[in-house]
This record gives structure tokens, C-alpha cells and sequence, in this order.
């Protein structure tokens, strides 16, 4: 049987809303015909995707099976799209994703001189896109920091740069030449504790010390501007802290915290010749320990570079 990805798409915002009325706004259609479509979705699949009644709609065991396989295989329809659409039309392009704090330059340059027709782009991610970013095709391969999602994805490690405490500058611990997590135990972290697996296992950490909602912060920026307004700390990346100076907060580096791997993602459904090209190059252009932190804090690649 061959699974028909529209309905997979209706089955997928039923999972998401667990209720058909939402689902059925967000998909711009009748919930009559939404609900039609997942009854015959569950007899194709011969399976109960869904406990419903009168008061709540629950995922059954198999729904969720089929919700974790759903998203990256409608992910990579999508970016299968992008692709064959690329083509089709006009220019063939490249587009080279990075995290804050990452240089790419190099890399784009090699990249387009090798192949002059060839438009290559560079954007930016963040911490929530930067694996979703080439699932979903809207780049052809993505410079990422983990931990990621790696559903879908094929990874090559490349360097790895120590890690730092982002503190105002007049914190007590401001200026020190290191510190560890124990020393930090009563400071309040800004970022989500999953960014920082080892901030769950503090012994004698406080759930958090301050009362107020943890902020949702979604760029460095953002987060930096919380730090100097004292509303807590945030841990870096090396190359991330230095290349967005500012006089009003300071990093330390933190001795018991391991360094973060930098590594090249892509799709594992992407066979285009060019990413594998590209992989070889980022390889070769892999800094050495002696200069990852000049690469890191000398500046950002740009959005547009062709």
C-alpha cells in the first residue's frame, strides 16, 4: 500500500490539536470531510489511529507510532519539493545554513568558484530550526550544534569549542578565569535546561531560584539583553560569546562542562552531488585547536553571499 501524503498531512494536525475542529481551521478544510479522511486513512493502514468521543481525542498506541514517522518523511517530501523547484526554475542555487558564532565564508567562496553558475546563499539559524532547516529543504546543508533531532539526518563531526558562562559584568563571578557548574548553583539559568543536559544534574541546584517564568528567548541577542539586565545567565558556545561583544556582560569559561560539537548536517534522503562536495570541503576547512577561536569570533558570514 502506498501512503497518501495528504492524508498523512490531515492525520498529523488531528495528532497535533488532538481535536478535529482545530485541525480542521488549520487545514482550511470541512471537519466532516477531515473526519471522512482519517477513517479511511485508519482503513488503509488497518489500524485504529485514534480513541475519540464526545469530550477528548487521544492518540492510540499505533497513532503515535505513526505521528513519529510521519513528521520527517513529510519533512522530506516537502524538501523534495524545494529541490525539483529549484531546478525547474532558472539558476541552480546552494544554501549553507550556520548557527551564531559560526564563519562559513570559506566554504561558500570554495563552493561557488568550483561551480561559477551556481547561486550560493547563506542563512542563519537558531537553536529551535537549525536540524529542520535541511529536513525540510529550506537548505541544502546546515552547520549545527549538538544535540539535534537526528531523525533524517546525516552528521559529520568537525571541531569541537569549549563552552562559557555569559554574566554582567559586575557579577561576583565576572572576571574569574574559570569557574564550575557547583559555583553557578545558584544562579538562575535563562536558556531551556535541555541546551545544557549537565544544568539537570547540579547537585543541590534549586528547581529555580527565581520565581518569575523562565523568558522566551529565541535569538543571542535576546539573551544577552537578559544577562545585562540581571535576569540570569546564559552558557555559550566560545566562538557564540566573543563575536557578540558588548561592554555590559562578560563570559568565563566553565571548567567541568564538556566542549560542544560542531558538525555538518544534511539530509539523508539529499543525493545530490553537490552536498557530498560540500561535506569534503567543510572537512578540509575544519579549523585546527590552535585557531577555532579566531575563526569563531572574527565575525558572521552573510545572508545573500553569491
Amino acid at each position: 500500500m502506498d501512503v497518501d501524503l495528504r492524508k498523512l498531512r490531515y492525520f498529523v494536525a488531528v495528532a497535533e490539536e488532538l481535536h478535529f475542529g482545530r485541525a480542521a481551521a488549520r487545514l482550511r478544510i470541512a471537519q466532516p470531510v477531515l473526519s471522512r479522511q482519517i477513517r479511511a486513512f485508519e482503513h488503509e493502514l488497518r489500524a485504529e489511529l485514534f480513541v475519540r468521543d464526545r469530550r477528548s481525542t487521544v492518540l492510540t498506541e499505533a497513532g503515535r507510532q505513526l505521528l513519529t514517522d510521519a513528521r520527517p518523511l513529510l519533512a522530506s517530501a516537502e524538501a523534495l519539493r524545494r529541490r525539483v523547484q529549484r531546478v525547474a526554475h532558472g539558476r541552480p542555487t546552494f544554501t549553507i545554513a550556520f548557527m551564531p558564532g559560526l564563519l562559513v565564508t570559506a566554504e561558500a567562496r570554495a563552493i561557488g568558484q568550483r561551480h561559477p553558475d551556481l547561486a550560493v546563499n547563506v542563512v542563519r539559524t537558531s537553536w529551535d530550526d537549525q536540524a529542520d532547516i535541511v529536513r525540510e529543504g529550506r537548505a541544502d546543508v546546515s552547520y549545527v550544534r549538538l544535540p539535534v533531532d537526528q531523525r533524517g539526518l546525516c552528521l559529520r563531526p568537525l571541531f569541537t569549542e569549549p563552552r562559557v558562562v555569559v554574566l554582567p559584568t559586575d557579577h561576583r563571578l565576572a572576571g574569574k578565569e574559570s569557574v564550575d557548574l557547583a559555583e553557578l548553583v545558584e544562579e538562575r539559568l535563562l536558556q531551556d535546561p535541555d541546551a545544557v543536559p549537565e544544568w539537570r544534574y547540579l547537585p543541590n541546584r534549586r528547581s529555580d531560584p527565581d520565581p518569575r517564568p523562565r523568558p522566551e528567548l529565541n535569538s543571542v541577542e535576546e539573551k544577552l539583553e537578559h544577562v545585562a539586565a540581571y535576569a540570569g545567565m546564559v552558557i555559550l558556545p566560545l566562538s557564540t560569546a566573543t563575536f557578540y561583544t558588548r561592554p555590559d556582560v562578560s563570559h568565563v569559561p566553565v571548567t567541568d562542562l564538556g566542549h560542544n560539537q560542531v558538525c555538518l548536517a544534511w539530509a539523508e534522503d539529499n543525493r545530490s552531488p553537490l552536498v557530498h562536495e560540500f561535506v569534503e570541503i567543510a572537512a578540509r576547512q575544519t579549523p585546527q585547536p590552535d585557531d577555532r577561536r579566531q575563526r569563531g569570533s572574527g565575525g558572521a558570514a552573510r545572508e545573500g553571499f553569491a
